[in-house]
């Protein structure tokens, strides 16, 4: 049984700054992938950033140098610091962790207002 909990969405203006976070409980495992997608109104859910159990991470092109994803492997919470956010950076984020499956969060908005 795995559980996520996001919190930190928000309205902020364009070229503002957000941090969301995610609590993971339940059967949880440091070797696994944690992440973060999005999904626009009328758009496909797509991955932001994701962390591996090396520390490694992946972005999605359009956040490079912008967002950042890190993790606390102690609190079992991974953190998406995004600064110079844009009007096309709104979207529902939605945490996820994955072992055999996808586990998502329940989703936090993110508003950026231009």
């Amino acid at each position: 049984q795995v559980q996520l909990v996001e919190s930190g969405g928000g309205l902020v203006q364009a070229g503002g700054s957000l941090r969301l976070s995610c609590v993971a409980s339940g059967n949880i495992f440091s070797r696994n992938a944690m992440g973060w997608y999005r999904q626009a109104p009328g758009k496909q859910r797509e991955l932001v950033a994701t962390i591996a159990s090396s520390s490694s991470t992946n972005y999605a092109d359009s956040v490079k140098g912008r967002f950042t994803i890190i993790r606390d492997y102690a609190k079992n919470t991974v953190y998406l610091q995004m600064n110079s956010l844009k009007p096309e950076d709104t979207a529902v984020y939605y945490c996820y962790y994955y072992r055999a499956r996808a586990y998502w969060g329940q989703g936090t908005q993110v508003t950026v207002s231009s």
